[in-house]
């Protein structure tokens, strides 16, 4: 059956890859962005998570279109990088206030629907650094990090009626994203990646799927990891 999906942040890498995903698969998908909307047909909104009435607005318009959300992915993310000792009080809350704070506002809103309908999946996108911590990104391995708390206490309050919270922590990917990182951090996470390779929006994508395949429905609160073993164990 065609499924109602969101995904924040959906308009580049590893969103919008996800996205495509569900998509291809025959769901009813909407993204969101800032900057543009992608290529291509998917029903694409503005929305700034950090704005508790822009993430009204864009649900409104997506329920108005394809019904309440069944599917969400928080994926919206932002990256301030800088030494802590350097790094700015504007920097620090606006990467958690994006990534976190952002990630709960709309988490809360699609909550509204999926109780109505005693089910519903949400799956926030962490990083495989929020559980290692990285030098010159307190601010996003805290949000990163942050996110797997908050799924967890969601999973406590919401699978009584029928709602999972998981995530996905992906390790290095091919995204323009990742490609903003220095070659000497690359290889310093590459040599410390089992698998020694990147990863793919698309490999990221697949696990996002399976989380919200109707067999993963026993699946609640947990961490999957799609970083080719990079902060194992965590």
């Amino acid at each position: 059956m065609s499924r109602s999906v969101l995904v924040t942040g959906g308009n580049r890498g590893i969103g919008l890859a996800i996205a495509r995903a569900f998509a291809d698969a025959g769901d009813a998908v909407s993204v969101t962005h800032r900057s543009g909307p992608p290529e291509g047909d998917l029903f694409a909104v503005r929305c700034d998570v950090t704005d508790t009435a822009s993430v009204e607005e864009a649900f409104t318009a997506v329920e108005a279109r394809q019904g309440p959300v069944e599917v969400l992915v928080a994926n919206a993310g932002i990256t301030r990088d800088g030494l802590s000792l350097t790094l700015s009080d504007d920097d620090f809350l606006a990467v958690l206030e994006t990534n976190l704070a952002g990630a709960f506002r709309v988490a809360r809103r699609a909550a509204l629907g999926m109780l109505g309908q005693r089910r519903g999946t949400m799956v926030f996108i962490s990083s495989a650094v929020g559980m290692t911590g990285a030098p010159g990104q307190a601010n996003y391995t805290a949000s990163k990090s942050g996110l797997i708390g908050l799924a967890r206490s969601l999973a406590r309050e919401l699978g009584p009626r029928g709602i999972t919270a998981n995530v996905v922590a992906p390790g290095v990917i091919e995204t323009d994203m990742a490609a903003a990182i220095t070659e000497a951090r690359r290889a310093e996470l590459l040599a410390s990646t089992p698998l020694g390779r990147p990863g793919t929006a698309a490999e990221v994508a697949e696990a996002v799927r399976f989380l919200a395949d109707e067999r993963a429905r026993y699946i609640t609160g947990a961490v999957l990891p799609v970083s080719g073993g990079l902060g194992m164990g965590h």
